[in-house]
């Protein structure tokens, strides 16, 4: 199968997920701060891996990863009905990490920049003094 295929399959699905989840799933575990970054379909189209991101609490986002888990036969039964596909793939629910991991360099590398300022402040006093 070729790849731009994939790609096109793989964007089409989550938009799909994306609107059943939203629109049909009513879990009260399901955390209403939900985004689908992606979905990866294996080249035999029989698994997908759907990637979520999660704003909120870790308990928040094990308790929406549980809960899609557990619904994942009823989300690809509604989806395989906008998408026709000879076999809808079966769906796992992965946290995404990605907008965590960033944020975390991003405050990493807020910390270095305020050392640094304040190592320059410090020698710029010091350099003064003299």
């Amino acid at each position: 199968m070729s790849d731009k295929r994939v790609k096109r399959l793989n964007s089409l699905l989550k938009e799909v997920i994306s609107e059943v989840v939203r629109e049909d799933v009513r879990n009260p575990l399901v955390s209403p701060l939900l985004t689908i970054t992606s979905v990866d379909i294996t080249k035999d189209l029989h698994h997908a891996k759907v990637y979520i991101s999660i704003i909120g609490t870790e308990e928040e986002r094990k308790a929406t990863i549980k809960a899609l888990q557990s619904a994942a036969g009823y989300i690809s039964v509604l989806a395989s009905k906008k998408v026709v596909l000879r076999h809808f793939p079966s769906l796992t629910f992965k946290l995404d990490s990605t907008v965590d991991d960033h944020m975390k360099i991003d405050k990493i590398l807020k910390e270095i920049q305020e050392r640094d300022q304040q190592r320059k402040n410090s020698s710029e006093t010091n350099d003064s003094s003299i």
